[in-house]
């Protein structure tokens, strides 16, 4: 299966340490070798690069593994295919508007009849059960709330049902976000870290490479990387349960959905 990245930050901040630990996965010390991509936003706004290339191969992740580009979301994703061909267009994260908002998503699983999911209007670019998901849930709320955003509480409670239809066809973790709160579900697997003062040092499970983030953080930051895998082993990282939904926003937990 594939596997997912994402970070929420109260300030501007680089994935550099942990994109770098997640790249290594696609294609050299893990399976995942059928294309890369990452979104990032900055003030609400997202640049989103995607290569179909293994991301330990490509030239454009080591750009961005050694490049300081500051952001306060990102999301990132190193393909297995399953379902659809190697392709830039199947590559995720992939992005729709609604109220106003680019979001962005990616998936790591596989659903069961994807096809059969009700689209009248986002139909997918690609044909992976993962963006047809998307799809579908993009109609979804817009169909729930029509043109009005709703609060957080509405949109959050909505994406736990929604993501819990899903999680009936298959496995379904997933990340979306409208570039101001980052949402995650997990089926089966999605770990997270929140780093704050007093920072310390880190090192990377895939690579050998340790940071200290004393050094690169002041007093006030408050950075939360969410991973499929924990992307260190020598810092304690909280895995999700099985049908939960987790908002981060500046950092911070703001909401938490758990299956009944």
């Amino acid at each position: 299966m594939c596997e997912l990245l994402g970070m929420s930050a109260n300030v501007p901040t680089d994935i550099c340490f942990s994109f770098s630990g997640l790249r290594a996965r696609g294609g050299r010390t893990g399976p995942h070798k059928d294309g890369w991509g990452m979104a990032m936003y900055r003030d609400g706004y997202v640049w989103a690069i995607h290569d179909p290339r293994p991301s330990a191969d490509s030239d454009m992740a080591e750009v961005i593994s050694n490049t300081s580009l500051k952001c306060d979301i990102v999301i990132s994703h190193i393909r297995q295919a399953n379902v659809g061909e190697v392709c830039l267009l199947n590559t995720h994260p992939f992005s729709r508007l609604l109220w106003g908002k680019t979001w962005t998503y990616a998936h790591n699983g596989q659903l069961e009849a994807a096809d059969s999911l009700p689209i009248t209007f986002h139909h997918p670019l690609g044909s992976t059960d993962s963006e047809r998901a998307f799809c579908w849930i993009v109609e979804q709320l817009q169909t729930r709330f029509g043109d009005k955003e709703p609060s957080l509480t509405e949109v959050s409670e909505a994406l736990s049902a929604l993501a819990l239809q899903l999680k009936k066809r298959g496995v379904f973790n997933m990340m979306l976000s409208d570039g101001v709160r980052l949402y995650c579900f997990c089926t089966t697997k999605l770990h997270w870290i929140t780093r704050r003062a007093p920072f310390k040092k880190a090192t990377l499970s895939d690579e050998d490479v340790i940071i200290d983030f004393k050094e690169v953080t002041t007093d006030k930051d408050v950075v939360t990387v969410i991973a499929t895998q924990p992307l260190t082993h020598d810092e304690t990282w909280q895995q999700m349960e099985e049908g939960e939904l987790c908002v981060f926003e500046g950092g911070e937990v703001v909401c938490q959905i758990k299956a009944n």
